[in-house]
């Protein structure tokens, strides 16, 4: 506590040296502060004097710039690392998500979407896993992705959205571009249209005496979307094509935020084998 009290002294009155003549304390403060008083105690009782560390106060007031500029350049630095999400699945595994921003130029992100399944300890643990995954344990998978959202075509369109996506494990990959453009109908209604190219590619396993080869199918979409900022809801109708189709898919979908990024969202659309495809969920969303 000496120590502590010696050293906070030494730099009040380093301080002091070094306040410019406006801020100076007047004559008659600066002799009473100087006064000492015969009952203060004394800080350098106990104290070896030769053998203080006087280095400590050896520090150079050009140099806190640099120590700012260090920790905001740190705190950028946690801000744009990696950011990992995980969520536990019904069958016993993990959806494990994380992605990195490479450049704000273009807002381009790399990433990877895993399912991590963990190991049964016990033999009730490894029943209940095949028990919810028809008989089979689950398994770990993952596919890494790259993105980024570039600038439109003058008043053609606002943005480009690239992404690309490879699933080693399953063979897959997927390169696709939309091309997106709002138009807003009033002070809180807006228009967002978008057209989607995909090419989505398959590669089976070689067998002996088997080879194995590449199919590549080819995908485009064009939706419209309606957003109502003051009740947060939000229209969709949209169109699928692909190369395994011999007819557009047509889906329609709506979307109402509650509070707080959750939201209630539904859809209903067609499928290829001529059923109608309904799904209606809920949950937490996070967009970044």
């Amino acid at each position: 506590m000496l120590v502590a009290a010696f050293i906070f002294a030494s730099v009040l009155t380093a301080s002091a040296q070094i306040i410019p003549p406006a801020a100076a304390v007047p004559d008659e403060e600066a002799e009473a502060a100087e006064a000492p008083d015969v009952n203060d105690p004394d800080v350098l009782k106990g104290i070896d004097v030769d053998k203080l560390d006087w280095s400590q106060l050896a520090i150079d007031a050009g140099t806190l710039n640099d120590i700012t500029a260090a920790k905001k350049r740190a705190q950028a630095a946690a801000k744009d690392g990696l950011n990992w999400s995980s969520n536990a699945n019904a069958n016993g595994s993990s959806a494990v998500k994380v992605k990195q921003s490479v450049s704000s130029f273009w807002d381009a992100r790399i990433g990877a979407d895993m399912t991590v399944a963990s190991e049964p300890r016990t033999m009730s643990e490894l029943l209940a896993q095949k028990a919810t995954n028809g008989g089979n344990l689950p398994q770990s998978s993952g596919s890494a992705w790259a993105a980024a959202t570039a600038p439109g075509a003058g008043s053609i369109w606002d943005k480009t959205a690239v992404e690309a996506r490879v699933d080693p494990g399953a063979e897959q990959s997927k390169v696709g571009a939309s091309l997106i453009k709002s138009v807003p109908l009033s002070n809180d209604t807006s228009l967002t249209l978008q057209n989607g190219y995909s090419i989505n590619q398959q590669g089976t396993t070689a067998l002996p005496g088997v080879g194995g080869h590449i199919m590549r199918n080819y995908e485009t979409d064009q939706s419209a979307k309606v957003t109502l900022t003051d009740t947060g809801t939000s229209i969709t109708a949209g169109q699928t094509l692909s190369t395994t189709d011999d007819k557009w898919l047509h889906k329609f979908g709506a979307e109402q935020k509650l509070f707080d990024n959750v939201t209630v969202s539904g859809s209903v659309g067609e499928t290829s084998q001529g059923a109608i495809n309904k799904s209606l969920t809920a949950g937490f969303k996070k967009s970044w």
